[in-house]
């Protein structure tokens, strides 16, 4: 077994989206190598109705699929296919755009007005980019959890682990997507597949993603006002961890135990052309995508 070392840990940055949602994206329109078949993460977390109402209004998606779990609220969708639907508290839908779709996603705060939910792009490859269009829509008492005798809590939303098999299948980058929690105080090591990129989003409370035997942080350089200092860290809420390679990651929780997403996938190795929620291999086939778009060829016929 070899410890998957912690190659960047980084905060999720504001960014406003759609028709004026105001969220956190860990990564996205960045060198897509870095955490390649994924190309975005966006944790759409807010208490303020008028920072997330008026939604992501109809947009088209072509030669991605886009993964949107909701922890609270709800998401109301519909698409030109005549899909429509709502995603609950709990719920995923998995959306492969392959030849290309237009849809709309609007979020609803839950009683006390708040909405969290999570939205990340995973690549098709070339073979696979102009697929005909399908979701998978997961209500979340259909996503089996794993609960283990220290308290550690897993839900298996995609692929296998403990014995378990997420509800999701048929994805081109065979991901693993998983819903961890972690105890206070509590030391826990994962097994990923080697060969596939992984990060983790920590989103609620934190740890140390090392084989740190205390919850004191590892040892990081960074630039505070201007100078380059060593000091201690944990990873904690709205934190993106890259790994590097190996078969296990281990988290270290801290007083408050720690929740996060553990998300990995087989790189798919091929160029990355993209124009917003439009990802092909080549600018040509951005620029017929745009041209369809324009003259209302751009969803296909069965």
């Amino acid at each position: 077994m070899s410890l998957r070392p912690t190659v960047e840990t980084r905060r999720a940055q504001p960014t406003l989206e759609g028709a004026g949602v105001h969220l956190h994206r860990a990564f996205g329109f960045q060198d897509p190598s870095e955490l390649d078949p994924f190309l975005l993460f966006d944790d759409f977390r807010n208490d303020v109705p008028e920072h997330y109402q008026r939604g992501f209004p109809w947009h088209p998606h072509r030669g991605i699929e886009t993964i949107t779990y909701v922890l609270e609220g709800t998401v109301d969708h519909g698409d030109s296919l005549g899909n429509v639907g709502s995603l609950g508290a709990g719920d995923v839908q998995w959306m492969t755009a392959g030849s290309g779709i237009l849809h709309q996603e609007m979020p609803k705060g839950n009683a006390a007005g708040q909405m969290h939910g999570f939205q990340l792009w995973a690549n098709l490859p070339s073979s696979l980019k102009m697929t005909a269009p399908h979701y998978q829509d997961v209500k979340g008492t259909d996503i089996p959890e794993v609960i283990d005798d220290d308290g550690t809590r897993v839900k298996v939303i995609v692929g296998e682990f403990w014995g378990r098999t997420g509800p999701v299948d048929g994805i081109a980058a065979e991901p693993q997507y998983l819903d961890i929690f972690v105890p206070a105080g509590v030391k826990k090591t994962f097994r990923i597949d080697t060969y596939r990129r992984a990060f983790a989003y920590v989103f609620h409370g934190a740890g140390v993603f090392a084989d740190a035997s205390q919850p004191a942080g590892v040892l990081l350089e960074k630039e505070i006002a201007g100078q380059e200092v060593n000091i201690r860290d944990l990873s904690g809420d709205r934190t993106l961890v890259r790994f590097g390679t190996g078969d296990e990651v281990t988290v270290q929780a801290g007083p408050e135990g720690i929740r996060f997403l553990l998300i990995s996938g087989a790189p798919i190795r091929e160029p990355v052309a993209w124009h917003g929620p439009i990802v092909m291999n080549t600018r040509e086939e951005i620029l017929q995508a745009v041209t369809e778009l324009r003259n209302g060829t751009f969803i296909r016929a069965d």
